[in-house]
């Protein structure tokens, strides 16, 4: 008689494997659908999974994984790693400056309708904001970043929005009220135009973050998991119109191909 095992995390909670399988099977009909090659390898995702008794517990040591950037159960699996890495980088950057303070920064650019003007703006993404971390208005204060991308679908027009996360580490005298180091919400909307060189003025974002608070949208935690979270919500291309979720699909397939979601850096500033 087969045994059915459960994923636990440290907290009870029970790790949602079936579910995530399912929806990885979904994706995979789609890929078919659309006459992608891998769709075969999407389709055996996690299919087998071969565990060793350590002690009175039961871990994964051996499995094979599409690694497709949609793919809901692999998505699923990068997020829980991300989310656990982030935590380690950030300890050990506090440790480092403890002094140091946190910003949580959106950067946007205007919507796109086809994937050819999707995979434009998010190679230009992540060039501009290299550009932005450079400008000396930035550098001058900056530590560290943590950053990732994602996308979203607008349900009105269909039109994708791609943004920026980044989780900023600054020095302690960026909040000392002197306006040579602090910048205003306004000024670095100006600065990400600059950067982005468009004629239009870009949706920026950015708050403090509280090292110190568990819990709230201005916690660290909350900032650290929304940089780690998903490219792509399933919720975007797992709806219950299966016209449109094709649609979304193969746009999302050939603008992800190549570019990187997240990344980190370390800037090493001498006094």
């Amino acid at each position: 008689m087969a045994k059915i095992f459960e994923d636990v995390t440290e907290n009870g909670k029970v790790r949602p494997w079936k579910e995530r399988k399912i929806e990885n099977v979904r994706y995979a009909e789609y890929l078919s659908i659309l006459k992608f090659r891998r769709a075969h390898d999407v389709h055996g995702c996690g299919e087998v999974l071969r565990f060793r008794k350590i002690g009175k517990h039961l871990k994964l040591y051996q499995t094979w994984f599409c690694k497709r950037r949609l793919c809901l159960l692999c998505n699923w699996r990068k997020s829980m790693k991300n989310s656990s890495q982030l935590k380690q980088i950030i300890a050990e950057t506090v440790a480092r400056e403890p002094k140091g303070r946190f910003l949580f920064l959106t950067l946007t650019v205007k919507n796109v309708n086809t994937s050819e003007e999707l995979k434009t703006p998010l190679r230009q993404l992540t060039k501009a904001f290299g550009k932005l971390s450079r400008y000396k208005q930035v550098a001058k204060n900056l530590l560290d970043y943590l950053r990732s991308t994602e996308i979203t679908v607008n349900e009105q027009d269909m039109s994708y929005n791609q943004h920026l996360h980044v989780l900023l580490f600054v020095k302690s005298i960026y909040f000392t009220g002197n306006s040579v180091n602090y910048i205003k919400q306004e000024d670095w909307a100006n600065l990400w135009q600059r950067a982005l060189k468009v004629d239009y003025k870009p949706m920026v974002h950015v708050q403090a973050v509280k090292a110190n608070q568990r819990k709230g949208t201005n916690s660290l935690q909350a900032s650290a998991e929304e940089t780690a979270k998903y490219e792509v919500k399933s919720a975007d291309y797992m709806t219950v119109d299966d016209e449109r979720n094709l649609s979304v699909i193969e746009d999302l397939e050939y603008a992800l191909a190549g570019t990187r979601q997240l990344s980190y850096d370390t800037v090493y500033i001498f006094i």
